[in-house]
């Protein structure tokens, strides 16, 4: 099964922070890191610097290729700078044709 992983450390939240599952919103210094597993893909975030994941809110996604899921991780990190409670985005170009 193909698989693929991305991780962008140092980014700061906008305003709001992000949503995640299992403790609501988080705000500060994050990591983001996405996982692509042939068919979905799974986005997560932590502070930087510490081990603990959350899920970011929304994931997983369903995802096409590896390439999607380059572009998906992006569109996660801008939004978590981006901030007012983000949630993964959902775009159709990731979804599997």
């Amino acid at each position: 099964m193909p698989k693929a992983s991305w991780t962008t450390t140092g980014v700061f939240t906008g305003r709001g922070g992000v949503r995640t599952d299992e403790v609501g919103i988080v705000t500060g210094d994050l990591t983001v890191h996405t996982a692509w597993n042939g068919e979905q893909a799974e986005v997560h975030v932590r502070h930087s610097g510490t081990s603990q994941w959350f899920t970011f809110s929304g994931s997983p996604v369903p995802c096409s290729s590896a390439e999607a899921s380059r572009e998906l991780h992006q569109a996660a990190v801008e939004a978590v700078r981006a901030g007012g409670g983000a949630q993964v985005p959902r775009r159709p170009r990731w979804e599997p044709a």
